[in-house]
């Protein structure tokens, strides 16, 4: 049984001045909003619905926060990109982002994810620049793997880790699918490593 599956909804803030104590782990999870975000965080936790996902890309507009006991918490942040939202609220949201980013101090890692059919695009790459900016972790997760076959989602991740050297920072790739589970285990270990969390033997 996963430690994740532990996982309770904490909070909801439109900006970090209303989020909790800086203290303590944060891992934030972001990316565009029909990157998989919600999917793939309700399937680390095993939860069907500790993040609503949505057919309307978009619908996370704050920042909610999940905690793993009172030290350790995953932070969800608003979509960005693609979503029907006026320019200002876009713009709202890219400043909280980063402002979360390069002001919390608790932050201790930053998960990506991207569609592995199109990764890196502006928006993710300016997200990573902040984050190495910052001296931050990145694990760029390359979701809805089960769309490929084998070889092409091999192809995709080498090409994927071969444009992440250009960050000159700590950024890891792998595929991952909130589908059939491609990816979870690297996923687990990358949040335990940053949570400091002690791995038993399998």
């Amino acid at each position: 049984m996963s430690h994740y599956s532990q996982v309770k909804f904490s909070t909801s803030a439109p900006d970090i001045s209303h989020l909790g104590p800086d203290e303590g782990i944060e891992i934030a999870f972001a990316g565009r909003s029909n990157a998989g975000k919600s999917s793939a965080l309700n399937k680390l936790t095993r939860q069907k619905s500790l993040a609503r996902t949505s057919k309307t890309p978009g619908r996370t507009q704050l920042i909610n926060v999940f905690e793993l006991d009172q030290d350790r918490r995953l932070v969800d942040l608003p979509g960005y990109g693609f979503a029907q939202v006026p320019l200002a609220v876009k713009k709202k949201w890219q400043k909280s982002l980063g402002e979360y980013l390069q002001k919390r101090e608790s932050i201790q890692g930053l998960v990506v994810l991207m569609d592995i059919r199109h990764p890196f695009k502006d928006l993710d790459q300016e997200l990573i620049h902040w984050a190495v900016a910052a001296d931050l972790p990145v694990m760029a997760l390359l979701t809805k793997a089960d769309k490929l076959k084998s070889g092409k989602r091999k192809a995709q991740v080498l090409m994927a880790r071969e444009a992440a050297m250009a960050f000159c920072g700590d950024v890891t790739v792998e595929a991952f699918s909130s589908q059939n589970g491609i990816g979870l285990e690297q996923l687990q270990i990358k949040l335990d490593q940053w949570f400091q969390i002690e791995r038993r033997p399998a």
